[in-house]
């Protein structure tokens, strides 16, 4: 599976590593993922999901059905 999260889309940002001497190399900046097991009161069953961390804040204010239908993701998958 790649690296991104699976309800906001989160994925590797291009950019570049700038030293003192102002040489410039590319680097990739990865979406701090983790794996997370969020309770779904509507399936009545816990869901594992790949999430960023920004995406687990938001699902503390949000709730995750919420979420999935924004992202057009069906729970029952997972």
């Amino acid at each position: 599976m790649s690296r991104v999260c699976q309800l906001t889309g989160k994925r590797a940002n291009n950019g570049m590593a700038v030293s003192h001497a102002h040489n410039r190399n590319k680097k990739l900046q990865q979406v701090n993922l983790q794996w997370k097991r969020v309770w779904w009161p509507e399936g009545n069953r816990f869901v594992r999901l790949k999430l960023s961390t920004k995406a687990i804040k938001t699902l503390e204010l949000k709730g995750l059905a919420a979420m999935a239908k924004d992202a057009g993701l069906n729970l029952n998958k997972f």
